[in-house]
């Protein structure tokens, strides 16, 4: 098997490039609770159909989306179940991160001329 010349972190770098776009994530939500068929996914994503439809090659290229044509309709899954543990931990690295700048908040002297100052 042919290792690949790049160093596992740059690959990683390039994967986490890959998941980048606010939209990529919101498909990758979205197919995490179910598979969706590419028209449905329009109001949920909130992007036009042709950003939606690069949004979804660059995923299947990636490897992270498949997608399964049904007559004119195509529908998307999830390659794995990982992908969708990979959202669920960034979410609660996000709440640590958001409760603790939450507590910083709390806790910083009001300055004079601020509400509650």
């Amino acid at each position: 098997m042919a290792q690949s010349t790049q160093p596992l972190y740059q690959m990683k770098a390039d994967f986490f490039k890959t998941l980048a776009p606010p939209a990529r994530i919101r498909i990758l939500e979205l197919l995490a609770e179910r598979e969706h068929a590419v028209s449905e996914m329009l109001p949920m994503v909130g992007v036009e159909s042709t950003n939606r439809s690069q949004q979804l090659a660059v995923l299947r290229r990636a490897g992270l989306v498949a997608g399964r044509r049904e007559g004119l309709s195509v529908s998307y899954t999830l390659t794995s179940p990982r992908v969708a543990e990979l959202l669920v931990v960034a979410r609660g690295i996000l709440n640590g991160v958001v409760a603790g700048q939450v507590e910083l908040l709390a806790d910083a002297p009001v300055a004079v001329g601020e509400p509650g100052g």
